[in-house]
């Protein structure tokens, strides 16, 4: 069972609005979090409903269906795990046709013992990412009656690998101290293009994984504010607009950090896109509640009173929503992972003869990145690139 497009849609909105909304888009995972919001909209009543449906972009009883259908599709794509748990209080009675809707791979009991459940909830965390998150984000305390987690993990090789170099840029802070860099050549010029958006030009550039998990570089134009370039990036997925392809763009300085031109050299050539990028790995934490509105948390924070009767006859309301996510982009390809919980409680002279055209795509400052499955376009990890990874201390020389 594939996902459909209007649940492609609604995560992918969510997105987008999410890197509008914050201040700080290092790494994040609307694709995590939107089926934990699709399960709570399910039990959740009057207020608490309608402001988790338009989060989700769909109405709430339609929720629960494109949840268990978005984690089928996620855990049916290559290089791509998913996993939902849920652990509850033994005392926490649950309305059976809530709980039976749920497709949670892991069910739990939780003790009481703040200290002995979040060895536990890690050891989950843990085991769905393959290490690459180490603590489940929740907050536990003595009245948190259950928690409800979800985790996805995504890993990819390069069609085309890279080479590692150092990062040459006059961007400040980068250009402060050696930074690792990645270069590559291919004669695939499509793989480039330029949007123009109503934000500003938008570059992209797409790094074809080995298992249809591909990840789209972004770079905007100087001003343009890390959610334009990432909501762009989401718009252009959608064909909402148009990207002129590398084989298409005259010669010139054609967008951000791109550059068409002609080349003499020795000997026939085909045309060439020769891309320069930097190596990140990123590890982010996210406080859902501080988004409350975008996430539609706002009514379920008032711990005074239920706002989950199709969940339990038990008042509930959500005490912590959060989120880790880490990322990282090498040489050889790239691997994402987040974990969203929400705890409930109450370069001679050559004879240059030939001509040939030459791209030069640089994302040398912070650019954004969109990872997706290619055929679906769903996005599954986005950040915003501010701290590249360092040079290695080793001989640059030796290399060469």
């Amino acid at each position: 069972m594939g996902v459909t497009a209007t649940t492609v849609r609604a995560v992918n909105g969510l997105t987008a609005r999410w890197a509008g909304a914050s201040e700080d888009c290092t790494a994040f995972s609307a694709a995590g979090v939107w089926p934990l919001l699709a399960h709570l909209a399910d039990g959740a009543g009057g207020a608490a409903r309608a402001e988790l449906a338009e989060a989700l972009g769909l109405p709430a009883r339609q929720a629960t269906d494109a949840a268990r259908e978005l984690l089928v599709a996620m855990g049916a794509m290559r290089g791509l795990d998913t996993a939902l748990g849920l652990w509850t209080k033994r005392t926490l009675e649950l309305k059976q046709e809530w709980e039976a809707g749920l497709s949670a791979d892991a069910r739990g009991v939780l003790t009481g013992d703040p200290a002995a459940d979040h060895r536990a909830l890690d050891a989950w965390t843990a085991k769905q990412t393959g290490g690459l998150i180490d603590r489940m984000p929740v907050t536990l305390a003595e009245d948190t009656q259950m928690v409800l987690a979800s985790a996805l993990t995504m890993r990819t090789q390069w069609l085309r690998p890279f080479q590692e170099v150092e990062l040459e840029t006059a961007h400040e802070p980068w250009a402060t101290k050696p930074r690792l860099g990645l270069r590559r050549s291919s004669a695939l010029l499509d793989r480039v293009g330029v949007a123009d958006t109503p934000g500003g030009y938008v570059t992209e550039l797409k790094v074809l994984g080995n298992n249809a998990l591909d990840v789209h570089l972004l770079l905007g134009e100087r001003d343009m504010k890390p959610g334009q370039v990432l909501g762009a990036g989401v718009d252009i997925l959608a064909g909402r607009y148009a990207v002129v392809p590398g084989p298409r763009l005259p010669y010139g300085k054609v967008g951000p950090g791109l550059r068409v031109e002609k080349v003499r050299c020795t000997r026939p050539v085909p045309p060439s896109l020769e891309v320069t990028t930097a190596a990140y790995h990123m590890n982010a934490s996210h406080d859902l509640l501080k988004l409350h509105r975008l996430f539609g948390l706002t009514t379920v924070r008032d711990i005074s009173r239920g706002h989950f009767p199709g969940i339990s006859d038990f008042p509930l309301a959500i005490g912590s929503a959060e989120q880790n996510t880490m990322a990282k982009f090498g040489a050889l390809g790239f691997e994402a992972a987040a974990v969203t919980a929400f705890g409930v409680v109450a370069g001679g002279l050559p004879d240059l003869r030939y001509v040939t055209t030459r791209i030069s795509a640089a994302f040398d400052r912070p650019f954004g990145f969109l990872a997706l499955h290619r055929h679906t376009r769903l996005v599954l990890t986005a950040g915003w690139v501010t701290d590249p990874l360092p040079l290695p201390e080793y001989d640059w020389e030796d290399e060469r």
